[in-house]
C-alpha cells in the first residue's frame, strides 16, 4: 500500500524545488579552448533564495549535491553509476548497497554502515515531515539495517516498488554529527560531498569551499583535477533576462535561461547543455457531483482543444505538443499523447452524452448549464494564464459557460487541495523522472489523505501501476506506458507542451544530470 505523503511534498513539486532523480543529463558543449584555472572561484546564477542548506527539506534539496554525496549517482545517459557504494544489487523488495572505504565526513569521522543507514531511516520518518527527502523516497515504507564489518546497507520494502536504487541510492546521506544536531543544517553542512558550505548570508550569496582528499565522487571523481574550482559562489537572481545578461557580460559564470532570452546567447561560445521540461499540466476535477466526474465530458473537452495551439503559447513561440506525462529523459518516457487522446468530434460526442445547445444559449443537460470553474496561477509560470485563456476561448465556442479564475500559488493550492472549488486547473507538471512520482496523483486518497485532489479514480491505470511496481527498473517500462495510455484515454489529465530551458556556462564546462543538475565534480573554469 502507498504511503500517505504529507501536503508539504506537493508544495515542493508544485514550486519545482522538487529533487530530480535519475533520468537524462547531458555534457556542455564550449567553444572554450584557454587552460584551466586551479583553485579559482565559480559564480553560479539561482533562480531562488535557499533559506535552509538542509538536504531533507523542501529548499536544500535542491542544492544537497555540493556538500553530500548519495550511495550511487546517475551519469549523463541516466545510467547508475558509483557513489559512496562501489557495488549493488536490487529487487522490488530488497536493494543492498556496498561501501567504499576510505570516505570521510567533512569533520574527519569515518563514514560507517551504521551511518547511512541512520541517515535513511532519519528521513524516511514521517513524524520528521521532511518534504525534500520525501521527493526522493520510495512511496513504500522500509527499513535500513548496517552490517558495519561487511560495510554493507541493506533496505527491505514493505512493498514491491522497483526503482529502490533510483530512490534510496540517491538520497543525500547526512553525517552522524547533523543527524545529532539537526537544526544546524539550515547553516552548516554536514556530508561527505565535495564542498562544505563555509559562507552564508540571508538572500544570497553562498559559499562553498572545496575539500582536499575527496576521491569517492560520481564514478570515482575526485576534487584533484585541474580546474575543479575551489570555491563555489551561488548568487539569487531571479529573472532568466537578467541571468543572460549576466552571461554575456561575465557578470556570472553559470545559470539556467528559459524562454526567449536563450536566443540571445547563441554564437557567444558559451558552453550549454539542454533540459528538457514539460510545460504545464491540466488537471480535470472528477469529484462526485462535478460535471467533470463524467468521463464522456472530461473527453469531449480534451477533443475540442487545439493542442497545438496551447503548446505555441506555452512556449511563447513555436512549441510541440507534450507527448507523455514526464520529460523526454525520464525514465519509461514514450510518444502516448496522440495515439490514445480523444479524437472524435467534441459537439457530437456531447450531444450523444445527452448535452444540447438551443441557439443563443449555452450547453445544457437536464436543466443545468455546461459550466466551469478555471483556474490557474501566474506564480507557476508565465504563460500558464494565457494557455489558460486560450482553452476557455476554444471550450466557450463549444458551448461552454467558462469562468476563468488567476490566483495566487497558496489560493491556488487551498482550492486544489482544501476547497475543492475548481473543474479544471492548469498548473505545473511535478516533472518526475520516474514514472512512479506520479502515482499518488493520479490513484488513492484525496485530500487530506493524499495527494489525488482530482480525485482521479482510473481502474486501468490502478491495475497497471500495481503490475509495474512488482518489475524492477527498466523492465516494466511497457507496463508503465499502458498505464499512462489509460490516463490519456480517460481524459484523468493533460500535459501541455515539450519545453526547453538551457544550463549555460561563461568561461566553463560541465555535466548535467536530468532537470538540469550540475555535478559539482565536472566543474571546469577555464581562463
Amino acid at each position: 500500500m502507498l504511503r500517505r505523503t504529507p501536503p508539504a511534498a506537493l508544495t515542493a513539486a508544485l514550486t519545482a524545488s522538487a529533487l530530480a532523480l535519475s533520468g537524462c543529463g547531458g555534457v556542455a558543449r564550449s567553444s572554450t579552448t584557454t587552460p584551466p584555472v586551479d583553485r579559482g572561484t565559480v559564480r553560479i546564477a539561482e533562480a531562488s533564495e535557499t533559506p535552509s542548506f538542509d538536504p531533507y527539506s523542501t529548499f536544500g534539496a535542491s542544492q544537497a549535491r555540493y556538500a553530500y554525496d548519495s550511495l550511487v549517482n546517475t551519469d549523463p545517459d541516466g545510467g547508475l553509476v558509483t557513489g559512496l557504494a562501489t557495488d549493488w544489487r536490487a529487487t522490488a523488495t530488497e536493494a543492498v548497497f556496498t561501501l567504499r572505504s576510505g570516505v570521510t565526513c567533512s569533520d574527519g569521522t569515518p563514514l560507517t554502515a551504521s551511518a547511512v543507514a541512520r541517515s535513511l531511516t532519519y528521513a524516511a520518518d514521517p513524524d520528521n515531515q521532511l518534504a525534500g527527502a520525501r521527493t526522493v523516497l520510495p512511496n513504500v515504507p522500509f527499513t535500513a539495517h548496517a552490517d558495519d564489518r561487511a560495510r554493507t546497507v541493506s533496505v527491505s520494502a514493505a512493498a514491491p516498488f522497483p526503482f529502490l536504487l533510483r530512490t534510496v541510492g540517491l538520497l543525500p546521506i547526512v553525517c552522524p554529527t547533523g543527524l545529532d544536531r539537526p537544526g544546524s543544517l539550515d547553516r552548516a553542512t554536514q556530508g561527505t560531498g565535495p564542498y562544505v558550505l563555509t559562507s552564508y548570508s540571508p538572500g544570497g550569496p553562498y559559499e562553498f569551499t572545496v575539500r582536499d582528499g575527496y576521491t569517492w565522487g560520481p564514478a570515482g571523481a575526485t576534487t584533484a583535477e585541474r580546474g575543479l574550482p575551489e570555491r563555489i559562489e551561488l548568487s539569487v537572481v531571479p529573472q532568466t533576462s537578467t541571468a543572460a545578461n549576466l552571461l554575456l557580460t561575465g557578470g556570472t559564470d553559470i545559470a539556467r535561461v528559459s524562454g526567449p532570452d536563450r536566443a540571445r546567447l547563441t554564437g557567444h561560445g558559451l558552453a550549454a547543455t539542454e533540459v528538457a521540461t514539460v510545460i504545464g499540466m491540466t488537471f480535470f476535477n472528477q469529484r462526485p457531483g462535478r460535471v467533470l466526474a463524467d468521463r464522456a465530458v472530461r473527453r469531449a473537452l480534451v477533443a475540442a482543444l487545439d493542442r497545438r495551439g496551447l503548446a505555441n503559447v506555452a512556449v511563447g513561440g513555436t512549441g510541440s505538443p507534450a507527448r507523455d506525462f514526464g520529460a523526454e529523459g525520464s525514465l519509461c518516457h514514450a510518444d502516448l499523447a496522440d495515439a490514445n487522446l480523444p479524437g472524435r468530434d467534441a459537439t457530437a460526442a456531447l450531444r450523444d452524452a445527452g448535452w444540447t445547445r438551443p441557439p443563443g444559449r449555452p450547453l445544457t443537460k437536464d436543466g443545468r448549464a455546461l459550466r466551469l470553474r478555471l483556474i490557474t496561477s501566474p506564480d507557476l509560470g508565465p504563460t500558464l494564464a494565457s494557455v489558460a485563456e486560450l482553452m476557455a476561448r476554444q471550450w466557450t465556442a463549444l458551448g461552454v459557460e467558462v469562468d476563468l479564475v488567476s490566483e495566487s500559488l497558496p489560493a491556488l493550492v487551498n482550492a486544489m487541495y482544501t476547497t475543492s472549488d475548481f473543474d479544471v486547473v492548469v498548473g505545473s507538471t511535478p516533472g518526475f523522472a520516474l514514472p512512479a512520482g506520479f502515482i499518488p496523483f493520479f490513484s488513492g486518497p484525496a485530500p487530506a489523505g493524499g495527494l489525488n485532489f482530482a480525485r482521479v479514480a482510473n481502474p486501468e491505470y490502478d491495475a497497471l501501476v500495481s503490475r509495474a511496481l512488482r518489475e524492477p527498473d527498466t523492465t516494466g517500462c511497457a507496463t508503465w506506458n499502458r498505464a499512462a495510455a489509460a490516463l490519456f484515454r480517460s481524459a484523468d489529465a493533460l500535459p501541455i507542451a515539450e519545453g526547453r530551458s538551457g544550463v549555460y556556462g561563461h568561461r566553463t564546462t560541465f555535466t548535467t544530470t536530468f532537470g538540469g543538475q550540475l555535478v559539482p565534480t565536472s566543474i571546469r573554469l577555464h581562463q
